[in-house]
């Protein structure tokens, strides 16, 4: 971000702050119930949710604590959480051992309930989401330019398992619960042209996806494909297309060509044998993959000219994919990876997608449907996003 925009930024939230001011000075019931507030934000917030006890991959209700709302924290009543394949590799000790209980969950919506006193972005009864992250060092030249992901002391906080001396369970606690305080710089603004529902998975999906197809600066026309059409895949389909590219998604799943092509891609090529890759050998501009399981990468990126670029996306256990060096060297293809989005960036794709109504396929079901539904992401028959309702937990 450039010394004019941070100089911009400043003076907006010195005017909102200004504004806010005047607001509360002309309606003292209003200010009342500011206090109202503040006076219980001492108390540490009662909730309850669904975590895991241990690694069997089974949820159950849980009731725990939150830290109480601190100067610089907001409350939010979560009205919606959705379900990310990361949940359930985390839960299931996929990606290390962890500290049980945990609630997961980090795409997470809903409403403003409480603000501390230096709170100067959200005010009661704001919609606000949650992604990935709930604090970083806000120091570094990482933090300090909307890159938090990165954090270079390595003090990025994400939403759940990671430990948390403000939490009373010592661990961040995600969003498969009915609240969540938040320190308000990584909570995000939900515009009203957008359901809360439909909000809710661009907190990981949208912005794990937006983030490197962005990056990849391809131009309108270019030929990019997505590999792996789930709840990040479906998403990555749509908006490339939106952003102009003649999309081909590449799936094992033959149920999902009608969706996927209504969808807007212009071809689905259906891999259940990687001789399928093959006539698109070279062919493509750019790729990125979302497949969170081992596949042939060197055989995937093969469809991407040489000297383009392929992006993963998608975490397999153990964070690790084996692939043929050969394979690699025989493609010449410029192989990343990417770790979801900034702050600015997340909030960035809220507003893209509620602008051009690039929005995700969900389903709703209730906290007592999360075990059936994590067994049906496991077998690739999610559509295209579970999310939970709050009220339910």
């Amino acid at each position: 971000m450039n010394h004019n925009k941070k100089n911009s930024r400043r003076g907006f939230i010195q005017q909102t702050a200004l504004a806010s001011a005047g607001i509360i000075l002309a309606t003292p019931i209003k200010m009342f119930a500011e206090i109202k507030i503040n006076k219980n934000m001492s108390k540490n917030i009662k909730t309850r949710g669904y975590a895991a006890k241990d690694n069997s991959g089974k949820l159950s209700p849980w009731e725990f604590e939150r830290r109480p709302v601190g100067d610089n924290d907001i409350l939010i009543d979560i009205k919606f959480a959705s379900i990310c394949h990361s949940d359930i590799h985390q839960m299931k000790g996929d990606w290390g051992e962890q500290q049980y209980p945990q609630v997961p969950g980090h795409e997470i919506a809903g409403i403003v309930s409480a603000v501390g006193k230096n709170v100067t972005k959200f005010k009661v009864g704001d919609r606000a989401g949650v992604g990935c992250m709930v604090g970083s060092c806000m120091e570094c030249d990482n933090c300090r330019h909307g890159e938090e992901q990165y954090c270079d002391k390595g003090t990025t906080l994400f939403t759940y398992g990671y430990p948390d001396k403000t939490s009373p369970s010592g661990i961040t606690q995600g969003g498969y619960s009915n609240n969540i305080v938040v320190t308000e710089h990584f909570a995000i603004h939900i515009p009203e042209h957008i359901s809360l529902q439909e909000a809710v998975p661009l907190l990981c999906a949208g912005i794990t996806t937006y983030s490197p197809i962005m990056n990849a600066n391809f131009n309108i026309g270019d030929k990019v494909g997505v590999a792996g059409i789930g709840g990040l895949g479906h998403l990555a389909v749509k908006i490339a297309v939106s952003k102009g590219a003649e999309v081909y998604a590449f799936t094992t799943s033959k149920d999902k060509v009608k969706d996927i092509l209504s969808f807007g891609a212009k071809e689905v090529i259906v891999v259940d044998d990687l001789d399928k890759l093959k006539p698109f050998k070279g062919k493509l501009d750019y790729m990125i993959s979302t497949i969170p399981v081992q596949f042939d990468l060197a055989a995937y990126s093969s469809v991407v000219k040489p000297h383009g670029h392929f992006t993963q996306v998608g975490m397999p256990a153990g964070f690790e994919i084996t692939v043929s060096t050969m394979g690699l060297g025989n493609n010449r293809v410029n192989i990343n990876a990417s770790m979801i989005g900034g702050i600015p960036e997340t909030q960035e794709v809220v507003h893209y997608c509620a602008d051009n109504k690039v929005l995700p396929k969900i389903e709703i079901i209730n906290a007592s449907q999360i075990n059936e539904a994590w067994a049906k992401v496991l077998h690739k028959e999610a559509r295209y996003r579970y999310v939970i309702d709050a009220a339910t937990f």
